[in-house]
């Protein structure tokens, strides 16, 4: 094997760990923001955003909603809003789909959409569909994760379901 042809592969290598580890991010995200939720031992939304990050709310129906919040303190505040113990969703549950990740050097872009399933305490329920696109940095603490830097979520539709806490929720 040329030189070349170890650095092709190498560089392949980062770009294939770099799109794993941007997954992995996300996908501990939903899974934290789900209802309930299962975290494992040490894990905590913080540890998913830099210190910088940005999470906003973009487009008419989220912008107004949710605004824009700066540092992770800040994200992880108003996140809490929205869980356990706070009285809001009895469930609630993320499905990601129609996924693009682009990584160049250390920044990577992911595009998704959302689809999110709810049931309220109030017995009310919705299935809502969002437009994401994520930016994520790799950890300055581990070269294996990459953090959220730029969160943003544009709704792009809603229907009501109705929940029948014996037979779950149903459109």
């Amino acid at each position: 094997m040329t030189q070349t042809t170890i650095e092709s592969l190498q560089l392949r290598l980062r770009l294939l760990e770099a799109h794993n580890a941007v997954r992995k991010t996300i996908a501990r995200y939903m899974a934290l923001c789900d209802v309930p939720a299962r975290a494992l031992d040490g894990e905590s939304l913080a540890a998913l955003f830099s210190e910088d990050a940005v999470w906003e709310g973009i487009g008419p129906r989220y912008a107004d909603k949710f605004g824009r919040l700066q540092g992770s303190g800040a994200i992880v505040t108003m996140l809490q809003r929205y869980l356990p113990p706070t009285p809001h969703f009895a469930t609630n549950l993320h499905f990601l789909t129609s996924e693009h990740i682009e990584v160049q050097g250390d920044t990577a872009k992911g595009r998704w959409i959302m689809l999110q399933a709810s049931g309220y305490v109030d017995a009310k329920a919705e299935l809502i569909a969002a437009r994401l696109e994520v930016d994520f940095n790799p950890s300055p603490h581990s070269e294996d994760v990459w953090l959220i830097r730029h969160f943003r979520t544009e709704r792009i539709f809603d229907a009501p379901w109705q929940v029948n806490p014996a037979q779950g929720v149903r459109a």
